[in-house]
């Protein structure tokens, strides 16, 4: 299979689903919220979309669509269907990254893609309520379609050669390093309370 992206792929390991059946735009919005993640962290977003727990954002298609307080009130939704299929796209690429010998722990998803394949048009059967009352003696217009999507996933290490500078600037975006707090150094005593602490010693030791 043909895969979209456009830089070369000897470092990248990818794997793709085809004819999903699931919304494409659900797809698109769970793409875009592990996009430049971490591996690990990818899969912790997925998990907590599945698990009901962690709202995504969706900035496309949120017509209709309520507000989330996890998102500080801006328009988001649980799409689990979505994330289970992309979930599986997932574990197919970091597969295919072990056979590449890329290290597992170190990979970065630099490609995330959903796309519309196809839909099927489907009417409403003949003994359904709905048949025969459209307008003028017609079927009805009601009807139910069944949409495909196809998804693409690649891993590779954000220090591959291969990667544009804006790929690995949005990896340092979207993963920041977490400062660590260094111990704050005890003061040395001052010298008056210095020499009364040795004079207390030196007390005990006569005694």
């Amino acid at each position: 299979m043909r895969y979209s992206i456009n830089i070369g792929k000897e470092q990248i390991a990818l794997a793709h689903g085809y004819d999903i059946n699931a919304s494409f735009k659900d797809l698109s919005a769970v793409c875009d919220a592990i996009r430049y993640l971490k591996t690990d962290r990818a899969l912790q977003v997925i998990d907590g979309i599945v698990k009901v727990e962690r709202p995504i954002l969706f900035n496309k298609y949120n017509k209709h669509m309520g507000s989330r307080h996890e998102l500080g009130g801006r328009k988001g939704a649980f799409p689990v269907k979505a994330a289970r299929e992309i979930r599986l796209v997932l574990l197919n690429a970091v597969a295919n990254s072990r056979n590449k010998g890329l290290d597992e722990e170190a990979l970065y998803i630099v490609h995330a893609s959903a796309n519309k394949t196809r839909i099927e048009r489907r009417s409403p059967s003949k003994g359904s309520l709905s048949w025969g009352r459209g307008m003028y003696g017609l079927g009805a217009r009601v009807h139910s379609d069944i949409e495909y999507a196809k998804v693409e996933i690649g891993l590779a290490n954000p220090d591959a050669p291969s990667l544009t500078d804006n790929m690995k600037r949005l990896i340092k975006i979207r993963n920041p390093v977490k400062a660590v707090k260094s111990k704050p150094q005890q003061k040395p005593a001052s010298k008056p309370k210095a020499r009364a602490e040795q004079a207390k010693v030196e007390a005990t030791a006569k005694k």
